[in-house]
């Protein structure tokens, strides 16, 4: 999973705002930095370039983008993390950085008052998260693929967990629940590029959780198959682009 996800989507839909994220964290000159939900290591690597002083530990749930992630952005330090149970002392970093992972944090709450607890005082807390299912061109035609291809109980993965933390009002009462001060709160809307409608298909249904929910349903290749007729029929043949907007969110500890 880890491989198909770095091919097929870290492209398209998480290189353009790696480089947001990263060019904003760049801008705080962080000296101990904290990535969590770090994946394969698209925003690591982009903060070991662009902060090259700075001491980057990335940590990620799954132990297969840990490891996926260390051969990728080996100048960090990498390690398996749940964000609700931080393995770190207190106020040991001045900056924590997450891209587009809030949104599977089952207690977001306890994670941000995790992620506050190790932050130094004044340190700051930068992550973003998906706007709605339909600002988001190659996820809302997937999961229009999927509601042809599977009508009757259509896999919801989307809907409710990418882009189900999609009101920045919610967002900033549970920042400021776990005592952060919302300092800056930006709506942004980039463009992603891929070879074709396929491709990005390919990712979703092979490098995401839609692919076990896809195969408990039914005929996973019929499924594919769909799905891509209906991507191609949305975005276009050939190279493909899309629009796809987050929020990204700056509090204070």
């Amino acid at each position: 999973m880890p491989e198909v996800y770095e091919r097929h989507l870290v492209p398209v839909l998480f290189r353009p705002f790696a480089e947001d994220l990263v060019a904003r964290a760049a801008a705080l000159g962080p000296r101990r930095v904290l990535e969590l939900a770090a994946g394969t290591g698209v925003v690591t690597s982009g903060l070991l370039s662009a902060v090259p002083a700075a001491e980057v530990t990335a940590t990620d749930l799954n132990d297969a983008m840990v490891a996926f992630g260390a051969a990728r952005a080996p100048g960090a330090v990498w390690r398996q993390a749940d964000a609700q149970r931080l393995p770190f002392p207190d106020g040991v970093f001045d900056l924590v950085v997450c891209q587009f992972g809030v949104m599977f944090f089952p207690d977001r709450i306890a994670a941000y008052s995790e992620v506050r607890r190790v932050l130094a005082p004044g340190g700051r807390f930068l992550f973003n998260t998906w706007g709605p299912l339909a600002t988001h061109a190659f996820a809302a035609a997937l999961q229009a693929g999927l509601e042809r291809a599977l009508p009757v109980d259509t896999p919801g993965f989307l809907r409710a967990v990418p882009h189900g933390y999609a009101d920045p009002a919610v967002v900033a009462a549970d920042l400021a629940a776990a005592g952060f001060a919302v300092e800056q709160e930006r709506e942004v809307t980039l463009t992603g590029r891929a070879p074709s409608a396929a491709d990005v298909a390919l990712g979703f249904l092979a490098g995401t959780p839609v692919r076990a929910d896809v195969e408990r349903r039914g005929d996973a290749s019929a499924v594919r198959e769909a799905v891509t007729g209906t991507m191609t029929d949305r975005l276009g043949p050939g190279p493909v682009g899309g629009a796809m907007t987050a929020y990204v969110f700056l509090g204070s500890a």
